[in-house]
């Protein structure tokens, strides 16, 4: 891949994950309790607002840092589906679902193509395929 094409991978990666563990953190400093009861009222429950934020919290910093960038992207694949069809598609376009649609496509291009610009993910498999490889030589 070029140069470029992983640079704008990483941007995408970041952006994504600061958006995503903003997002789960705020669900747990404005009283996780409170999106739980929120879950009910809509239909879903409530249990899954801890599963939600959670998955924000430690996948935003799983992309972040790099840490396995595809399959983190892929449950927020399905996070984001979730989110659109359980909330704001009856909203709208502008006004309900355009953001998490965004979100949702950014998250489709890393389950496709990864990034492994400034990845610890990368520097960890780096690492242990070189390990291997001197293993085998002595």
């Amino acid at each position: 891949m070029s140069n470029k094409q992983e640079l704008g991978a990483l941007l995408l990666r970041l952006v994504v994950g600061i958006v995503f563990l903003t997002h789960g953190s705020v669900k747990f400093q404005g009283g996780i309790e409170n999106i739980a009861g929120w879950f009910d009222s809509i239909g879903l429950p409530g249990f899954l607002a801890y599963i939600v934020a959670i998955l924000e919290v430690a996948g935003g910093i799983a992309l972040i840092l790099g840490i396995g960038t595809r399959v983190v992207s892929a449950l927020l694949v399905l996070l984001m589906v979730g989110a659109i069809f359980t909330v704001n598609l009856a909203v709208g376009f502008l006004d309900g679902y355009a953001y998490d649609l965004i979100l949702l496509v950014i998250s489709v291009y890393l389950v496709l193509n990864g990034s492994k610009l400034l990845s610890l993910g990368q520097l960890i498999i780096k690492g242990q395929s070189e390990k291997g490889a001197r293993s085998k030589v002595a």
